[in-house]
């Protein structure tokens, strides 16, 4: 096997990343709804990055509530549908010509708005992992283009079907997220193996 690599640029790096749905208030008292591929977790803290003249970027600077819904898979669909539109009024320079405004995303999308317990927006019923939340800390990032996002997690909620019965731990045999990969949709294959640290492989022994 060839050890050589190509050099090359590439327009996105999106290797491999989940999807997420964020729901924001707008200015308005309405909420927004918008998809998003570059999140990552330290403990409770959630960090995002969005375009810096998305509607969800402003709305965030202003109300720091959200949630971060966790679509699975088979709803991507629903994302698509939710990725052409952008709640400013007008359309951002950079976007116009691919994007076209929309208020009512969660109509638009086909999914349904539910309450949340501690936050103002509300979470996106289907999606089997929903987690409220409240940005601590908004600021540019080093480019000048992107919003960096810390947001504190406040509430988890989880499908029951996802979770081990008995405990607090998602079910890594049962969830799934929707990866975003170089701009394709992927689901996860089947699992290779865990880390040391894993607290379910334990609760899959005791129960085997």
């Amino acid at each position: 096997m060839t050890t050589d690599h190509l050099t090359i640029t590439p327009s996105v790096l999106y290797f491999g990343t989940p999807v997420a749905l964020l729901s924001t208030e707008n200015e308005d008292g309405s909420f927004n709804l918008a998809p998003m591929s570059s999140a990552w977790a330290l403990g409770r803290t959630i960090v995002l990055g969005l375009g810096k003249d998305s509607q969800t970027a402003h709305n965030l600077a202003a109300r720091p509530d959200l949630v971060i819904n966790l679509p699975e898979p088979a709803q991507w669909p629903a994302v698509e549908r939710l990725a052409p539109l952008t709640g400013r009024d007008p359309v951002p320079a950079r976007k116009q010509g691919a994007f076209r405004y929309e208020p009512a995303k969660f109509e638009a999308a086909g999914l349904r708005p539910e309450p949340s317990e501690t936050v103002r927006p509300p979470r996106v019923a289907s999606c089997p992992i929903q987690l409220e939340a409240r940005a601590a800390r908004v600021r540019l990032d080093v480019t000048g283009e992107f919003q960096v996002i810390e947001a504190h997690v406040l509430r988890v909620h989880a499908d029951p079907r996802i979770v081990v019965p008995g405990t607090q731990h998602i079910d890594p045999a049962a969830w799934s997220p929707l990866i975003y990969n170089f701009r394709h949709y992927f689901g996860l294959g089947r699992e290779l193996g865990h880390t040391f640290r894993s607290e379910t492989a334990r609760l899959s022994a005791r129960g085997a």
